[in-house]
């Protein structure tokens, strides 16, 4: 397996936050809304230098995605920020009628997401988002891996011309893709080249993968690690070409197992390419407060239950 190396752990909301300060510099159609969460979001930056572009919504989630679809009739490109519970389950209506309904540039960016918000606990940790967002018509569903996609993420989603959902987390994650990558909305990017399994992950549960690889090259097993930073819309091309050669599948996600990336991996082997395949993510339940890593754990979404849905999907193969 190729060697993959991290330079230090940084948190994919602080590549948020450097994202949009960037395109603050150079893009002035870039507007930014918070709901009170400005420095958890790292957005103090862009507000302490484009004050007259930053817009402080309060704790008034609705009212904030309402006013970033109107800003879009002017020409502007907002992004609306908060934590990802209150960026969907809180104001979804207000979501499909004024931004998808209507096809808005609105940028949706959302912050501790999923188990590893930790002591926060359940109410917080929302695990249905990805499955939330990616029902709507036309949203397209990003989740990065780490601080250099998700400030190359968010720069990215700038030039795109219509709603977008960005995922990111509190936690600092191995940094390992390269701080000078162009970011392709839609297209997987493969880490490692296999044969046995293809490994699908995304967001924070792709350093998982690439861990889990390793121990089971150790093992004897080749795995092909596929980052599917897109979750829609979804690279099927790249999929079903990795699918096409090792004929089993694993997927893996910080989210619900009903509606996330395993859910639209499986629905296009059904349709396409009929293939075993095993789901890391969380199984109908709701998360608690605790240590992030020590939450992984427990809920079944770590490095060893990777390598044992490798294990239990080859003896389906």
């Amino acid at each position: 397996m190729k060697k993959i190396e991290y330079s230090e752990k940084k948190d994919t909301r602080s590549g948020f936050g450097a994202g949009l300060y960037e395109l603050g510099k150079k893009n002035e159609k870039v507007v930014a809304l918070c709901a009170d969460l400005t420095g958890s979001l790292k957005m103090n930056e862009f507000a302490n230098d484009f004050p007259e572009r930053f817009f402080q919504c309060g704790i008034a989630e609705a009212n904030m995605i309402g006013t970033a679809a109107g800003l879009t009739i002017g020409g502007k490109i907002p992004f609306a920020g908060t934590f990802a519970n209150f960026a969907t389950g809180r104001v979804y209506d207000q979501i499909r009628q004024s931004v998808a309904y209507s096809g808005k540039n609105v940028k949706i960016c959302a912050s501790h997401a999923g188990l590893t918000l930790g002591e926060d606990g359940a109410t917080h940790q929302i695990l249905e988002d990805i499955g939330l967002m990616k029902m709507l018509p036309g949203m397209v569903v990003i989740n990065p891996c780490d601080y250099n996609q998700t400030k190359a993420a968010t720069i990215a989603i700038a030039e795109y011309d219509g709603p977008v959902y960005l995922r990111f987390g509190r936690p600092k994650v191995p940094n390992f893709t390269p701080a000078d990558q162009k970011f392709e909305i839609g297209k997987a990017i493969t880490l490692n080249e296999g044969t046995d399994v293809s490994i699908f992950a995304t967001g924070h549960l792709v350093w998982k993968a690439i861990e889990a690889g390793v121990i089971l090259e150790e093992n004897g097993i080749s795995c092909e690690i596929i980052n599917i930073h897109t979750i829609k819309p979804l690279d099927e091309e790249a999929i079903l070409k990795s699918v096409g050669k090792t004929k089993a599948v694993v997927t893996a996600e910080e989210h619900m197992m009903n509606g996330g990336l395993g859910d639209s991996v499986a629905q296009l082997l059904a349709r396409k390419m009929p293939t075993p395949i095993e789901m890391v993510a969380v199984n109908d339940t709701f998360g608690e407060s605790g240590k992030p890593e020590e939450l992984l754990t427990k809920y079944g979404i770590d490095t060893q239950d990777i390598v044992n849905s490798v294990n239990t999907v080859l003896k389906r193969k």
